[in-house]
């Protein structure tokens, strides 16, 4: 007796699956990054710099995978790679000296958050369909706020940056989170063997 046929995931089953998922770890990591910061605030600022350096590597190495798995056009799929290049770049530059670094390091995340809050806007104008993009716009116009104040206010407290980099990098993680178990459901939607 023949085995019963079982559909197979196609291509773009696989692909679209390694794109919620890349989505999901990277609300994940912030989540996590940013609820350390708020609770060690002054006995981490070393660590700080050095975790933040870790979350801009691994966020743009999501934002890299994430660039041709999410989107549809190729201008949202370039703005996403550069984006997830600039987080690399801003990742290793982290790792030089962290303590020196801290307040280049709130002008590098605020240049950061302003290109990915700049990015989610014109990725959530441009695609009407995208799962929870009214989280999308809220985050992209959290991410360019945060990243002008970063800018033109480098902080004069580190520890005022570290609870502001906090609280933004919650609010990141939980839109992320929620933008992935979004994707996750319309993955399911998709026909098998495509």
């Amino acid at each position: 007796m023949a085995a019963p046929y079982t559909p197979t995931e196609g291509p773009l089953q696989q692909l679209a699956k390694a794109a919620w998922q890349a989505v999901l770890a990277a609300g994940l990591a912030s989540l996590a990054l940013g609820v350390i910061v708020l609770v060690w605030p002054k006995q981490t600022l070393w660590v700080v710099g050095v975790l933040f350096g870790i979350y801009l590597l691994v966020i743009g190495v999501f934002q890299l995978v994430a660039a041709f798995g999410t989107h549809r056009e190729t201008a949202l799929r370039v703005l996403a790679f550069i984006s997830g290049a600039l987080c690399v770049l801003l990742g290793l530059l982290c790792f030089r000296d962290a303590v020196r670094t801290l307040v280049l390091l709130g002008i590098w995340i605020g240049i950061g958050w302003l290109f990915r809050g700049i990015t989610q806007l014109v990725a959530a104008g441009s695609d009407p369909g995208m799962p929870a993009r009214g989280w999308q716009i809220f985050a992209g116009i959290l991410n360019v706020a945060a990243g002008v104040l970063l800018m033109i206010w480098p902080v004069h407290s580190v520890t005022a940056l570290a609870i502001l980099a906090g609280c933004g990098l919650v609010v990141l993680g939980v839109v992320e989170t929620v933008t992935a178990l979004r994707l996750r459901s319309r993955v399911r939607e998709l026909p098998t063997g495509v």
